[in-house]
């Protein structure tokens, strides 16, 4: 058995990096006091990396995208709620990755979180997009 040569791999090689690949990542829609805004993070390999984005002066919201390995491959969302000292969990979301988007309101379905103090809400919902990249 012939084994391939250089002048065979490196056109083989050069080929396959010019493929376009297709990155992912994950966008979040919250909307808080009648503004919505948009959130997104991409893979990382780190299960608990991600910063935080403040929502209003009470919530903290984080997203965490591990693809590798394959046995933490999983989407976690956080929502805290800020209240000087140190954040407080209000609602952890683990979804394990894959996912696949489910219509108007992505894999996560709509989600309401309230204020245990003023009673204010916020809404969000996450969907996977794909984005061609280089």
């Amino acid at each position: 058995m012939r084994r391939p040569t250089a002048a065979v791999l490196i056109p083989a090689l050069a080929f396959t990096l010019a493929l376009p690949t297709h990155a992912q990542t994950v966008a979040c829609h919250l909307t808080y006091g009648g503004e919505t805004r948009g959130v997104e993070a991409t893979p990382g390999n780190a299960p608990y990396a991600g910063e935080p984005t403040a929502i209003g002066s009470f919530f903290l919201f984080r997203i965490v995208f591990v693809r590798e390995p394959a046995d933490l491959a999983r989407i976690n969302l956080y929502t805290h709620a800020d209240l000087g000292e140190a954040p407080i969990p209000i609602q952890h979301a683990s979804h394990p990755y894959p996912v696949g988007n489910q219509g108007r309101y992505g894999f996560t379905g709509l989600q309401r979180i309230y204020e245990p103090k003023r009673e204010s809400e916020l809404q969000y919902w996450c969907e996977l997009k794909e984005a061609p990249g280089r």
